[in-house]
């Protein structure tokens, strides 16, 4: 099912409605404006690597990452039924976010004909419950997520790109560690963010420090064509 989210960024995007939802090289594609494919994803990037591999063929390619910066939480009685209760949801999403799902797309990302818009957004999620089938299962089910507004857009086109989001305050070499206290992340968010920035040629490892691996940023760019 197609939420109000995926179809509102679609509008976002390309306000002209025979460029939505078209068919290249037997692939449906969100958009197409001005010769570049538009993919709108809110799950995993990972889902979409055999896809752009493809599309990146022939065509330059934009995919589209929502990150929810703010989600209010809208519970309903029942399906179409009245409002039961609505929450602001404790979680918010920063540019951070990225690497949560980047580590599933580090493989083709950088391409020469490949950007990455990250959004940061506001949403209204709407939830219906549900029976649990298991004890730590969810007791709602998705009924929709709809655009409130976009707050930011950050583009990435290269690793160079993806390494402006390390804080600043890093020496040369530095660790994850590091990058979690400077950036006011959680650790293991660092090292996913680490990693992938070392996938794509941002940085590369420098040694040891006791038991923690030792970075520094590598030059020049990588961009795989």
């Amino acid at each position: 099912m197609e939420t109000s989210l995926h179809r509102e960024l679609k509008e976002f995007y390309c306000d002209d409605a025979s460029g939505r939802e078209v068919w290249i090289k037997g692939y449906r594609v969100d958009a197409i404006v001005d010769g570049t494919l538009i993919e709108i994803q809110q799950a995993s990037l990972g889902a979409l690597r055999q896809k752009t591999r493809a599309l990146l063929k022939t065509h330059r390619v934009t995919v589209v990452k929502p990150l929810s910066a703010m989600k209010m939480i809208v519970r309903l009685t029942r399906r179409n039924g009245p409002v039961a209760s609505r929450r602001m949801s404790p979680r918010h999403e920063t540019i951070y976010n990225l690497f949560e799902d980047m580590v599933h797309f580090a493989d083709v990302f950088p391409n020469a004909g490949l950007a990455l818009d990250v959004l940061l957004t506001e949403q209204e999620e709407t939830r219906i419950p549900k029976r649990r089938r298991w004890f730590r299962s969810k007791d709602y089910s998705l009924a929709d997520r709809r655009l409130v507004a976009v707050r930011s857009r950050h583009t990435f086109r290269t690793a160079a790109d993806l390494c402006r989001l390390l804080p600043e305050g890093l020496g040369e070499t530095f660790t994850t560690a590091d990058i979690a206290r400077l950036a006011e992340i959680p650790r293991w968010l660092a090292q996913k963010m680490a990693y992938c920035l070392r996938r794509t040629g941002g940085v590369q490892i420098a040694g040891k420090r006791r038991n923690a691996v030792v970075y520094t940023r590598a030059a020049p760019d990588r961009a795989v064509a």
